[in-house]
């Protein structure tokens, strides 16, 4: 039986690929112009940096984490989110140090074991960003603006902000008394779900999507009637410093996030076309994270996109992509003599910067053109018995179906030129 790939993971294919590398350069170029710089953190850690960061009564902790002892009987997990390693490596690295304020951004791969749906998977791609050392409610709307930006620079339409204020160690504690009170006078109304874990993290009910659950929901008391003065003047300037961006958002009550460590600011971007699941990020402030890990008080906050969901968002909303063909020259080779000099030529036109493939099957001409075709090649440059009497290569302009001889030695910087212009 032919090996397939586990469930839940998929192949990224080459058809696909320039997509996601734009998605991710589009990323780089708009956080850079933020100041922020990239990180890159190991794809597992121990398994004690989630069940304290992220919180040992969340689901991804409970039932979704990739956790295995490895050889020296040590407990790890595969990361299923990106910030707690972030955070992690600030401390370990002492790189607080000195510094005001700290911005990094990263790109790489999350694993939860959840069930498959679509733009859900098991091993899926985020991009996201974390600020550390400023409990300013300007850095919140900074953060906001940096996400905001990248979705319209890549050309997402019917971009929704949603905002909340979950209060802090002070308020929310009465808030999360009286929530659980009143879920326990609906426990018969509520999904499994929420029926389990309405006492162990009962906020979490405030974000569910079954329809019974949001029925409970619409009447259950509201967290911005218990936010202490602290966190209702941070919210309060979080959302003027939006109002000065011009940045639109939406007052969400129920924008809570999954993760133990938020705290005051929450919100969450979603885009139109992808129906009931149509969240493609978001994140908050979490000013307590590094103590729950064992370091220093340190205000942070971020956010994280689901690379997935973005790709979903941008083909649903029918975003052109900018594309390029995987080759601007293909050479045939017509004989067996031709090969020796048509692979030196083609090296020289790569070192030119000309990105180049050629023909290693000894087919036909009339095979090797349908192949450059397909590969969308500008440029045919034809190599054979005649081009190596003369020294010189005869080269098709694909579009035009013009043709002109070219002297080997000159070839490289006629197509440099060629494909420059």
């Amino acid at each position: 039986m032919q090996i397939q790939s586990p469930k839940g993971t998929r192949d990224i294919l080459p058809s696909e690929v320039q997509t996601w590398q734009w998605v991710e350069q589009t990323a780089r170029d708009v956080f850079g112009t933020y100041g922020y710089q990239e990180i890159r953190t190991p794809i597992f850690e121990s398994t004690d940096l989630f069940v304290r960061g992220v919180g040992d009564t969340t689901d991804i902790v409970e039932k979704e984490m990739y956790t295995f002892s490895d050889r020296g009987n040590r407990s790890v997990s595969l990361r299923p989110e990106g910030t707690a390693s972030v955070v992690r490596a600030m401390l370990q690295n002492r790189l607080m140090d000195g510094a005001s304020v700290l911005k990094f951004y990263y790109i790489g791969q999350m694993f939860r074991y959840d069930r498959p749906q679509a733009g859900r998977y098991r091993e899926f791609w985020q991009v996201g960003i974390e600020a550390f050392g400023a409990d300013s409610p300007a850095i919140d709307a900074e953060i906001i603006a940096a996400g905001h930006q990248f979705f319209s620079t890549l050309g997402i339409k019917d971009l929704t902000l949603h905002l909340n204020s979950i209060g802090d160690p002070i308020c929310r504690p009465k808030y999360v008394e009286d929530l659980t009170a009143y879920a326990k006078q609906h426990l018969n109304e509520l999904c499994g779900k929420c029926y389990a874990r309405h006492e162990r993290n009962p906020m979490r009910i405030l974000d569910c999507k079954e329809s019974g659950c949001r029925a409970v929901i619409a009447n259950a008391p509201l967290l911005s009637d218990y936010l202490c003065g602290a966190c209702r003047e941070h919210f309060d300037m979080v959302k003027s410093h939006l109002d000065e961006l011009e940045i639109d958002y939406h007052e969400d009550p129920y924008v809570v996030r999954g993760l133990d460590y938020y705290c005051r600011t929450a919100f969450e971007f979603t885009a139109g076309g992808l129906g009931a699941q149509n969240a493609i990020g978001g994140g908050g402030r979490y000013d307590y994270l590094a103590e729950e890990i064992g370091g220093v008080a340190t205000p942070g906050i971020g956010f994280a996109l689901g690379m997935d969901r973005i790709i979903i968002a941008l083909e649903a909303q029918d975003v052109t992509v900018p594309t390029a063909a995987p080759v601007d020259v293909y050479l045939t080779v017509l004989g067996d003599a031709a090969m020796p000099i048509t692979l030196k030529l083609a090296q020289e036109l790569r070192e030119n910067g000309v990105k180049t493939d050629l023909e290693f099957k000894g087919r036909g001409l009339r095979a090797q053109m349908k192949t450059a075709n397909k590969l969308n090649a500008q440029y045919v440059v034809m190599i054979g018995e005649d081009e190596i009497n003369n020294a010189a290569a005869t080269v098709r302009d694909m579009g035009s179906g013009d043709q002109q001889s070219v002297a080997f030695q000159q070839l490289a910087e006629v197509m440099r030129e060629k494909i420059d212009s």
